[in-house]
């Protein structure tokens, strides 16, 4: 395996993390009809108070 080919398996260090973070929302909040009336950023207000249960 030539140096070219040879994969970079270097971690992660503590601040590198912070750019991997994400915040879980369910699906459904913009699949199903009956959440059509609520907007975007109640859909997403609802998605960061979910992250802090």
């Amino acid at each position: 395996m030539s140096s070219a080919e040879r994969l970079d398996l270097s971690y992660f260090h503590r601040n590198d993390a912070d750019q991997y973070a994400f915040f879980r929302m369910p699906k459904v909040l913009f699949t199903e009809p009956c959440f059509d009336h609520l907007s975007i950023a109640a859909k997403v207000l609802y998605g960061l108070m979910l992250d802090r249960m």
